[in-house]
């Protein structure tokens, strides 16, 4: 059986008359352990949890950011499928806004640094392709519902 995992793709964006999507930023943590890979917080399914809750749970403890912080982006959800040590692993990824673009960033022990960055550099650093992915489709998906 897969593993299963759910995260929140964050992302801040200066609020400005004129909507200009090159000013979104996304959110990327770095691993403590391992290639120190960089990647959204998210983490595994607790018993008796869906998976938004997952998702909600994992980015408090991981980012210091709070359900009351976000805005969950009505209509985008990605799931990813790999291998990660040696085991298939299902990801789910809403995109989250957070509502104060200078949200104070609060990291647990399982990551060592973060960055905000624009969706090249964003991709950049996220090097598997399927997280790469998700960053252009959730911002291809922000840019074609911007009021």
């Amino acid at each position: 059986m897969a593993l299963r995992a759910c995260g929140l793709i964050i992302f801040r964006r200066h609020l400005i008359p004129k909507m200009d999507n090159s000013t979104i930023q996304f959110l990327l943590l770095q691993a403590s352990d391992g290639i120190h890979h960089w990647t959204p917080p998210k983490g595994h399914v607790d018993p008796g949890e869906n998976d938004l809750e997952t998702a909600l749970r994992e980015t408090w403890e991981e980012a210091g950011i709070e359900a009351g912080q976000l805005t969950i982006i009505e209509g985008f959800r990605k799931e990813l499928n790999y291998v990660a040590r040696e085991k298939p692993k299902t990801v789910i990824y809403w995109l989250a806004e957070v509502k104060d673009y200078n949200v104070e960033i609060r990291l647990s022990h399982e990551h060592q640094a973060y960055r905000w960055l624009g969706l090249e550099e964003a991709c950049q650093l996220a090097q598997f392709k399927e997280m790469k992915a998700a960053f252009q489709e959730g911002h291809q998906f922000l840019c074609s519902t911007a009021s």
